[in-house]
């Protein structure tokens, strides 16, 4: 007799998985929808994982994305729990504010309006 059958479920939780928290998606959120209105970005993705949570930007759906916006809670105490990588995978900016680490895609903001 399998311990299916008797109506027992594995008692082992469900992986955990980091999330962008509701005043961080606000952030990220704010800043994406000036660069839509900029004509510089066009779409995203929410990926939770279990050990990082990434918020990437395209210019077409179809592509590569343009920017991944990383949450790393692990690296916290190290490098920083936020980083912004290139589509090369260079991590451009890291830090534990996240205001302060989307500044480097702001940046290109003002230069796309120039």
């Amino acid at each position: 007799m399998n311990q299916h059958s008797s109506g027992a479920f594995p008692t082992s939780p469900p992986p955990e998985q980091v999330a962008f928290h509701r005043r961080e998606l606000s952030v990220i959120m704010s800043l994406y929808g000036r660069m839509v209105a900029a004509g510089e970005w066009r779409d995203y993705g929410l990926s939770h994982l279990r050990d990082m949570a990434v918020f990437s930007v395209f210019r077409r759906t179809a592509e590569h994305p343009l920017y991944r916006i990383e949450k790393h809670p692990k690296l916290r105490n190290r490098q920083g729990q936020y980083s912004v990588v290139g589509m090369d995978g260079q991590i451009l900016k890291r830090g534990n504010d996240l205001k302060t680490v989307l500044r480097v895609l702001e940046r290109k903001l003002i230069r796309a309006v120039d």
